[in-house]
């Protein structure tokens, strides 16, 4: 079986790609990048990263990120010395009718002990142990960075009328509501929100979290920005082409302007799936893998998504944007289907978030 090291070498040489082109498009520091190939951990500081930082590279070099997880794992296991003590151990002497006796003994003891614990225990006077209240931060300056639980909220300038944001989950991902919509975390990977009106947006960074330990919270950072991410040149003759019948489109949303939106996918079958970010700049996202029934999916973007699937029956999709989901239908059961689904400006300068489908 090739080692986990090897496979990510190969597959990065395998497409031309140096330590620091791969850096500038993961956003990892080459030094994480070459200590992932050479399988060396300990230059992390802390095993959330390599997860989190392994399954941004696996999905950039369109691996198996399951695979290369299992990977990872096997090289623990391996790692972990068998204790001399076990190694050393000796048959008991004792006979084992002694030793089932002495266990049935030990057993008894522990039910009866408990039992009388709890029956001399002193009455409830009343008083409850109060579980953590959630943490309700501002954020007064420009940036703003602090440990988050579920439940937390944090108020973000933004005009006359502050911003607020909650942490709703914490598991494979970081979830946090905020009026647009769930934006969706995950290590090394920025995300940014729209805070309307004209005043700015927000970058979001997840520092710090273990995916196995929720209780131990996230650390996030929160930096005020002038804009959203520069978007490329809009594309006008997909515009026009779609406005006038030439590329067949369903309007999702109207609105006076373009906002964030999440793509949201639940999987009822088995399917091939592919999607590309459009016209961002600064995010050059394209990962392609095969979904298995009852897995999820969430792609956020600013301006568009282009999809590619085996069987467009396989998924119930929903967009997320502007507070609000809307259902969306990609396609027939069975059917390849290609499509993007982006803002578009049509002749009375509106915004319109369309679902096109594109020749196969």
């Amino acid at each position: 079986m090739e080692s986990l090291g090897y496979k990510l070498k190969t597959a990065r040489e395998g497409k031309g790609i140096g330590f620091e082109q791969a850096g500038k498009d993961t956003k990892i520091s080459i030094r994480y990048l070459e200590a992932l190939e050479k399988e060396d951990f300990s230059s992390f500081p802390g095993e959330a990263y390599i997860i989190g930082f392994l399954r941004n590279y696996g999905a950039y070099l369109d691996l198996d990120v399951s695979e290369l997880l299992t990977l990872y794992r096997a090289i623990l296991q391996q790692e972990q010395p068998i204790p001399v003590e076990q190694l050393l151990k000796q048959p008991s002497p004792v006979p084992k009718i002694v030793l089932k006796t002495a266990l049935i003994v030990m057993v008894l003891g522990i039910i009866f002990g408990g039992l009388y614990s709890i029956l001399s225990r002193p009455k409830n006077t009343g008083s409850v142990v109060q579980s953590r209240a959630a943490a309700g931060h501002i954020m007064s300056g420009d940036t703003f960075e602090g440990r988050f639980f579920i439940g937390d909220t944090i108020l973000i300038p933004s005009g006359l009328d502050p911003v607020r944001m909650e942490l709703q989950e914490l598991g494979e991902t970081v979830i946090i509501q905020s009026p647009g919509g769930p934006v969706f975390l995950d290590l090394g990977v920025d995300k940014y929100v729209d805070l309307g009106g004209g005043t700015g947006a927000v970058r979001i960074s997840a520092l710090d979290f273990d995916r196995n330990n929720p209780h131990m919270g996230v650390r996030l950072r929160f930096v005020l920005v002038g804009t959203l991410p520069q978007a490329e040149p809009e594309d006008e003759s997909f515009d026009t082409a779609v406005l006038t019948g030439q590329i067949p489109s369903v309007v999702i949303i109207t609105s006076p302007n373009a906002y964030p939106f999440t793509l949201q996918s639940h999987f009822q079958g088995y399917c091939m799936f592919r999607w590309e970010i459009l016209a961002e700049r600064d995010r050059r996202e394209r990962q392609e893998r095969y979904f298995q029934r009852s897995e999820e999916l969430n792609i956020q973007a600013n301006n568009g998504i282009r999809i590619w699937m085996s069987n467009a029956q396989a998924a119930k999709f929903q967009i997320i944007g502007g507070g609000r989901t809307y259902p969306l239908e990609i396609g027939a059961a069975g059917e390849v289907v290609v499509a993007d689904i982006r803002w578009v400006r049509d002749e009375e300068n509106r915004f319109r978030l369309i679902l096109a489908r594109l020749e196969t």
